[in-house]
């Protein structure tokens, strides 16, 4: 599946844009502050329904109180579909596939699959583990589109948990009410575990080729890190009520994979602590790389976004991931000038102009 065309309104400081895109890599360029950013993350808006930069999505429409809209246009086995995403600081957000309110499977097979890397993106190696974790089940999303309910379904028993936990705790409630959670919760959580742990197990082995290929020295490796070792729901719902005066006394569930960790490594070492900035870097890169493998294996090929992803890397670096780059599909690099990708625009790349919110010129336009 591909994006071929983009067009936007009051998005940020995207006044108007029409943007025919390529089908390979496009540089998209202009000085800092033009609004390159602002217009990689309106098409994975578009995409997706939400933000990749802000948990405050009031903060994507333009100063003038919008509302922000995004249409994109894709093309799967020669059929054509239009996402729009409208925000409306009044009326909240509207998403229509072809034109209709989206929902079913129809709007999952008009939506290719999404890689995005801002810099804020590091926060998957230095940042709290909840990062990772989220990450992991959105790529689990990607993978089975069916098990996207799984990280629902136990996010809902948990809160359904914690909340029985406060009012046991305040005397308002038995606890031999939790037994039913308790059943649910291991039900859901060993199903989520079981998710987690395949989907890390198709990434590692890309992972590890990634990291060579981008260029880290020593050997990297990716790793699935459960709170618990329960194999199955009925030893979790057991873990569960081991805990249950634990977790009475602090009002909270203190054990299960809303707890758990995805451990990166280098020379068996975590990232998190002891990569360099660089390093951090291409790991994360590796990861995205990682991703688009597995997925295009499985005829899902992503859109890659990539934003100011040539920082802190050094010329011979900068080579590779220009090379990975070409070679990875339908992508969009931000850059403030073509020349900070080495032999990108002499193997083909388009080139895609920003200036102050303003797209002044367009690429080739997609083959359908």
């Amino acid at each position: 599946m591909l994006v071929a065309h983009v067009g936007l309104r009051d998005f940020r400081n995207c006044g108007r844009g029409e943007i025919e895109l390529s089908d390979g890599l496009t540089i998209v360029c202009g000085p800092n502050g033009a609004g390159k950013t602002n217009l990689l993350e309106a098409i994975y808006f578009g995409l997706t329904a939400r933000s990749c930069r802000t948990s405050n999505e009031r903060e994507v429409v333009g100063h003038g109180g919008g509302p922000a809209r995004v249409a994109v246009t894709t093309i799967r086995d020669g059929e054509r579909h239009v996402l729009e995403t409208a925000l409306d600081l009044n009326e909240g957000k509207r998403v229509r596939v072809d034109g209709s309110p989206a929902g079913g499977p129809a709007s999952l097979d008009a939506r290719p699959p999404v890689c995005v890397f801002i810099p804020d993106r590091l926060e998957l190696v230095k940042g709290a583990p909840a990062h990772r974790r989220a990450h992991l089940d959105r790529f689990v999303a990607a993978v089975w589109p069916s098990r996207a309910g799984t990280r629902v379904a136990y996010g809902r028993a948990l809160g359904q948990r914690n909340a029985l936990l406060a009012r046991v705790r305040s005397g308002g409630a038995s606890a031999a009410q939790l037994d039913a959670w308790d059943d649910q919760l291991g039900r859901s959580g060993a199903a989520l575990m079981e998710d987690r742990s395949e989907a890390v197990e198709q990434l590692a082995p890309c992972f590890a080729a990634r990291t060579t290929e981008l260029g880290l020295p020593l050997r990297a490796a990716i790793r699935y890190r459960p709170r618990s070792r329960a194999q199955d729901a009925l030893a979790l719902t057991a873990e569960l009520a081991e805990r249950r005066s634990q977790d009475i006394e602090r009002g909270f569930t203190t054990h299960g994979p809303h707890r758990d960790d995805l451990v990166l490594t280098h020379d068996d070492r975590a990232l998190r602590s002891f990569g360099s900035q660089g390093q951090q870097r291409l790991s994360v890169l590796a990861l995205l790389f990682a991703e688009r493998d597995v997925l295009a294996e499985r005829g899902r090929e992503p859109l890659m976004l990539l934003d100011d992803v040539m920082s802190e890397l050094d010329a011979s670096r900068r080579a590779r991931l220009v090379q990975a780059i070409l070679a990875s599909g339908q992508t969009l690099v931000t850059a403030a000038d073509p020349e900070h990708l080495p032999g990108a625009a002499a193997a083909g790349a388009a080139i895609l102009n920003v200036e102050a919110g303003e797209v002044r010129a367009a690429p080739r336009a997609v083959a359908a």
